[in-house]
């Protein structure tokens, strides 16, 4: 019974992904084409590349990564992935240093004697998970302000 249950699963979310897919393409407003090239040969055109297999091309050619002049893909990527990196690494950073104040708190409730021993731990390990969010913050600011993917 699990067998066709996880392939209905399956394929429900491949569906959703692909529709989600479909419909961020349509989010972004293309970039402003240049003039079009002279008309090629019929003799020219017969033996040119298909458009799939230039685009294939095109993708894994790792100067593409560089933004034209008029391109948005870069810019509004960037941002998506500044957003990523902040809300990841506060998330991360709350997570853990909730579970690192709650663990503390038990240990000082078990043995209230240590209590200065494990409170400065928790503040140097609080500093340094605190230290992560901020290279997150870093790296969103250099994503949007000074970004090496745009030239």
């Amino acid at each position: 019974m699990a067998a066709p249950r996880s392939l209905v699963m399956t394929g429900a979310v491949l569906t959703a992904g692909t529709m989600l897919l479909v419909s961020l393409s349509t989010a972004f407003v293309a970039a402003p084409q240049r003039a079009p090239a002279p008309a090629t040969s019929a003799a020219q055109a017969a033996g040119a590349l298909p458009t799939a297999a230039l685009s294939a091309a095109a993708l894994v050619t790792p100067t593409v990564a560089h933004a034209d002049e008029g391109s948005v893909w870069i810019p509004a990527l960037s941002a998506v992935g500044a957003g990523f990196a902040i809300g990841l690494a506060a998330i991360g950073s709350g997570v853990g240093q909730g579970i690192a104040s709650g663990r503390c708190i038990d240990g000082i409730s078990r043995q209230p004697e240590v209590a200065d021993d494990l409170r400065g731990v928790l503040l140097l390990s609080l500093a340094f998970m605190e230290s992560l969010t901020i290279y997150g913050l870093v790296i969103a600011l250099v994503l949007l302000f000074a970004n090496p993917l745009i030239k």
